[in-house]
């Protein structure tokens, strides 16, 4: 009698590699981006800080959503050099507002430059300074449709805290790197800081009733919240 071997279950996911990514980042939606790939050419010059830029598929993303959601203000907790700024800004409407905050007056310089030169500066507002003491500050009454957080990992906890009260009902939040560079989900406990905030936020999110949440494997992780109603 023969036995019949068990296949194993083909993996659920795709493993990304340098020609997938450029595959799925040329047949994105839209034509050529002059402004986005001069930034991205500009802060990849920088060297090794240029790792902290989104990619294009989830620049890309956070157009569809801001879009998606007609989101007409928006916040960014950390800028950088701009280009996710410039992604969410171009999906709000002519009168719609997007506020960053960031610490660096250095790589903010290159994102107002940039702001410039894709006719956005009217609707971004930069307030430069450390991110809590500035979403504590913040007017009473101000509200946000769509908010993208990627500072100070430790502290994204408290950004979160901080932000959602003043989501609107279905508004998103979008935190970036949520998987800690594939460190995260193994036996052995998490050392470093970052990584263990990063880990907790996560299994805080899965659970939190306030938000519906979904973890994905974009670029770093990307993970999306929707904001439940009040």
């Amino acid at each position: 009698m023969k036995t019949r071997l068990r296949k194993t279950p083909p993996s659920k996911f795709t493993v990304m590699n340098e020609r997938l990514f450029r595959y799925l980042c040329r047949w994105r939606s839209g034509p050529r981006d002059a402004v986005l790939e001069a930034l991205r050419a500009e802060t990849a010059a920088l060297g090794g800080i240029a790792v902290m830029q989104i990619g294009p598929d989830q620049g890309t993303l956070m157009t569809l959503l801001a879009g998606a959601i007609g989101a007409r203000t928006a916040i960014e907790i950390g800028t950088f050099t701009g280009y996710s700024s410039i992604c969410i800004a171009r999906a709000l409407p002519p009168d719609g507002r997007l506020l960053c905050l960031d610490a660096s007056a250095e790589w903010t310089a290159i994102a107002r430059r940039y702001w410039a030169r894709a006719k956005l500066e009217g609707k971004i507002e930069l307030r430069l300074g450390p991110a809590l003491e500035t979403l504590r500050n913040l007017e009473p009454g101000r509200r946000f449709d769509f908010a993208f957080i990627d500072a100070h990992k430790a502290e994204y906890d408290a950004y979160y805290e901080l932000v959602l009260p003043r989501m609107r009902a279905n508004g998103l939040i979008l935190f970036d790197n949520m998987l800690w560079r594939g460190r995260l989900g193994g036996q052995r406990p998490i050392q470093d800081a970052k990584g263990r905030a990063i880990d907790r936020l996560n299994r805080k999110l899965a659970r939190d009733k306030r938000v519906e949440s979904v973890l994905l494997s974009i670029g770093d992780g990307v993970r999306i919240c929707r904001v439940l109603g009040k």
